[in-house]
C-alpha cells in the first residue's frame, strides 16, 4: 500500500532561510517540492554534477586497482584529501600513458633491430665518415643472389622465416636501385640500449602503478568527498525551491512527509520557532510515493519499482501481483533442483555476508529465497530435478506424489490459461476498486458489468446444472451486465454516446482479451523448454563421457555442471523477464494502472 502523506508549508525570513534549511536537513523527513530553476542556477548545479562525475570515476578507478588479496586497512576519511585525489590520479594516468607510448615505440624498434644483432650505431657513423656507404636490406631467400657478396661486398647477417638479412659496405650510394630492394632504416640506437630503455620504462610504469595502488587506501576519503558534494548539490536544489514573497523578504517552501511522522515533525519545528502549516493532499497535488507494505509483500517492491510508481490516489498493486509473480516464476523455471539451488545460494549469502549486506541486497536475497521455494513447489507438478524425471523412479514416495500432484503437459497448458483468466479477472476487479476510490461507484459500473458477464460465462461452463449456458438465469445476468456495459461506461454523457463507447469497448475487449489470456501460455512454454534442455544436457553428460574409469566421471561431471549452469542462467533470466511482462502488460493494463508517481526522497544528511 501507499503511505498516507501530509503537506507541509513553511515560511522563513530571508535572513534566516539558510539556518532554516539546515534545521530542515537535520530533521531528514521532508520531501521538498522542487521549483523551476533559472539558467544561472542550472549552471551552478552543472558544476556540482561535473565534480561529482569526476569523483565517481575516481572511485571506480580506485576499486578497479585495489588489490583484492591485500589486507591493508583503508585510511580514515579525509574530505579535503578526497577532493585532491582525482587530480593526483589524472597526473599518474597521464605519466603512465606517456610511458606506455614510449614503451610501445621502444618495443617496436627493438623488434625491428633484433634480426640485425647488437651493434654500436657509432661504428656505422664512423664508416660513413670514412666515405663508406652502409646499407641494410631484407630479401626473400629465392631472390637473394650470393654474387652480391663479391660484387657489392654484401654481408649476410641472418636468415629467418625465408628471408635473408644482409648489409652492404662500399662506396655506392644507390644500392637500393642496383639490387631492386627497399633499403631498411634502422634506429640510431643499439639493441642492448633498447633493452635497457624498455626495462627502465617498465620499472617507471610499475612505480606509477604502485603509487596508484597506495592511493586505493584513500577510497573512503573520495567517497566522503562525493557524499559531501552530493549533500551540497541537494542543499543547493532545495535552497532554490522556495518561492520569494513580500519583495523576497519571505521564503515560502513546500514539502511532504508520511502522516505517521507528523507529530515528530511538528514537535521538532515548534522547537525551532519556525512558521509552518500542515494540510491534507488535494486532488491535483503531485504527492510523492512511499511504499508501506509489510513482510512478504515488501520484498516485491523492487519489482514494482522497475516499471513506475503509482499515483497517490491509486491502489498500490504490489500486494496483488506478488503471489502471482511468485507462482509464475516457479512455473517458468519449473525444476525442483533449480529452485533448491537458488534457495540455498541466497540463504548462504545472507548467512555468511550478513553484516556486509545493505538492506536493498537483503531484500533481493529474500526475494530469491521466495522464488526458489516457489520453483521447488512448481517443480513437484512436473517432477523435474535437474532434468531427471523424479516420478519415473520406482519407489513409494515418488509414486504417491505422482498420483496426487503430477501434471502432464496438457494439464500444465490448461493451468497456464486458467491462471491467466484468474489474474485478468482479478485485475478488472482492482480496476473497479480503483475507479471507486478515485471517482466514485458510478464510474466503476461498466467494469463491474464486464466482470459479471465474464464470470457468468465461466460459471455456466463449469456448473451447467446450476446455471445453464444461455438459459433464462444466464440471459438475465447477461442482460444486467449489458446495461452496465453500454449505458454506464461514461457517466454524465448522452445515452447514445454511451452506447457507441460501449460498442467500441466491446470490440477492444473481444480482440484484446483472448490475446491477453494466450500470453500466459509462455509460462507453460518456458517451463517445458527448460526441462527439455536440462534433459538434453544430462544425455550429453552420460553419452559423451569416455569409457574410462577416471576420465569418464570427470567428463560427465564437467558437462553436467557447465550445461546446467548455462540452463539455469538462461531460464532464470526468462523466469524473471516473462512474469514481469505478464505483470506490467496484461495485469497492469486490465487493472487500468496509470502510474507516474515520484518516489518520496526526504531532504536529509544522507542526500543533502
Amino acid at each position: 500500500m501507499v503511505a498516507k502523506m501530509k503537506k507541509f508549508t513553511f515560511l522563513a525570513f530571508h535572513k534566516e532561510y539558510d539556518r532554516f534549511l539546515h534545521d530542515l536537513r537535520n530533521l531528514g523527513m521532508i520531501h521538498v517540492v522542487g521549483q523551476n530553476r533559472t539558467e544561472a542556477d542550472e549552471e551552478n548545479l552543472q558544476q556540482f554534477v561535473t565534480e561529482a562525475k569526476k569523483l565517481g570515476e575516481t572511485i571506480k578507478t580506485l576499486k578497479k586497482n585495489r588489490d583484492k588479496k591485500t589486507n591493508a586497512a583503508f585510511n580514515k576519511p579525509d574530505v579535503a584529501l578526497g577532493k585532491k585525489i582525482p587530480v593526483t590520479i589524472q597526473t599518474i594516468e597521464h605519466r603512465k600513458s606517456s610511458l606506455n607510448q614510449r614503451l610501445q615505440v621502444a618495443v617496436k624498434e627493438r623488434e625491428a633491430l633484433r634480426p640485425w644483432g647488437d651493434f654500436d650505431p657509432e661504428n656505422i657513423y664512423r664508416l660513413r665518415q670514412a666515405n663508406y656507404q652502409v646499407h641494410f636490406f631484407i630479401s626473400p631467400d629465392n631472390k637473394y643472389n650470393p654474387e652480391w657478396e663479391t660484387t657489392y661486398d654484401a654481408v649476410v647477417l641472418k636468415k629467418e622465416s625465408s628471408k635473408t638479412y644482409f648489409m652492404t659496405i662500399n662506396h655506392t650510394e644507390q644500392m637500393a636501385d642496383l639490387l631492386d630492394l627497399e633499403e631498411i632504416r634502422l634506429p640510431d640506437v643499439s639493441l642492448s640500449a633498447l633493452d635497457k630503455l624498455i626495462l627502465s620504462l617498465r620499472e617507471k610504469i610499475n612505480t606509477e602503478e604502485e603509487a596508484l595502488q597506495k592511493l586505493t587506501n584513500n577510497l573512503p576519503s573520495v567517497e566522503a568527498a562525493l557524499n559531501e558534494l552530493e549533500a551540497q548539490m541537494s542543499f543547493q536544489k532545495v535552497s532554490q525551491s522556495a518561492t520569494p514573497l513580500a519583495d523576497a523578504k519571505l521564503m515560502l517552501l513546500q514539502g511532504w512527509a508520511p502522516a505517521e511522522k507528523t507529530p515528530e515533525i511538528v514537535s521538532y519545528m515548534e522547537s525551532k520557532d519556525a512558521w509552518f502549516e500542515v494540510s491534507d493532499p488535494q486532488p491535483d497535488d503531485d504527492v510523492p510515493i512511499q511504499f508501506q507494505n509489510n513482510g512478504f509483500f515488501r520484498i516485491f517492491e523492487p519489482i514494482a519499482e522497475l516499471y513506475m510508481l503509482p499515483k497517490y490516489n491509486e491502489i498500490d498493486l504490489t500486494p496483488y501481483f506478488a503471489p502471482f509473480y511468485m507462482l509464475f516464476f516457479g512455473l517458468s523455471l519449473g525444476d525442483i533442483g533449480y529452485g533448491l539451488f537458488l534457495f540455498i545460494v541466497a540463504t548462504l549469502v545472507k548467512l555468511l555476508q550478513k553484516r556486509k549486506l545493505s538492506t536493498g541486497v537483503k531484500t533481493i536475497l529474500s526475494l530469491v529465497q521466495v522464488l526458489g521455494a516457489s520453483t521447488m513447489v512448481a517443480g513437484l507438478l512436473t517432477g523435474g530435478f535437474f532434468g531427471f524425471a523424479v516420478y519415473d523412479l520406482d519407489n513409494p514416495v515418488s509414486q504417491a506424489l505422482k498420483e496426487k500432484v503430477f501434471f502432464n503437459n496438457n494439464q500444465m497448458f490448461i493451468l497456464s490459461l486458467v491462471l491467466g483468466v484468474i489474474q485478468i479477472l482479478f485485475g478488472m476487479c482492482l480496476k473497479a476498486a480503483n475507479r471507486i476510490k478515485q471517482f466514485g461507484v458510478i464510474h466503476a459500473l461498466s467494469t463491474i458489468g464486464w466482470i459479471i458477464l465474464l464470470t457468468s460465462v465461466i460459471f455456466a461452463y463449469l456448473f451447467p446444472a446450476l446455471m445453464p449456458m444461455g438459459g433464462t438465469l444466464h440471459l438475465v445476468v447477461m442482460g444486467l451486465s449489458a446495461v452496465l456495459i453500454y449505458f454506464f461506461n461514461s457517466p454524465g454523457k448522452n445515452p447514445a454516446v454511451n452506447l457507441g463507447l460501449g460498442l467500441w469497448d466491446t470490440y477492444n475487449m473481444a480482440t484484446g482479451l483472448l490475446g491477453d489470456i494466450l500470453s500466459y501460455v509462455r509460462l507453460f512454454a518456458l517451463g517445458l523448454s527448460g526441462g527439455i534442455l536440462a534433459s538434453v544436457f544430462n544425455s550429453l553428460a552420460t553419452g559423451m563421457s569416455p569409457d574410462n574409469a577416471i576420465a569418464g566421471p570427470i567428463v560427465t561431471i564437467l558437462i553436467f555442471l557447465i550445461g546446467h549452469t548455462i540452463n539455469i542462467f538462461m531460464n532464470v533470466l526468462g523466469a524473471v523477464v516473462h512474469p514481469v511482462r505478464l505483470t506490467f502488460v496484461e495485469f497492469y493494463k486490465n487493472s487500468e494502472f496509470t502510474g507516474g508517481g515520484k518516489k518520496y526522497t526526504p531532504f536529509g544528511e544522507a542526500n543533502g
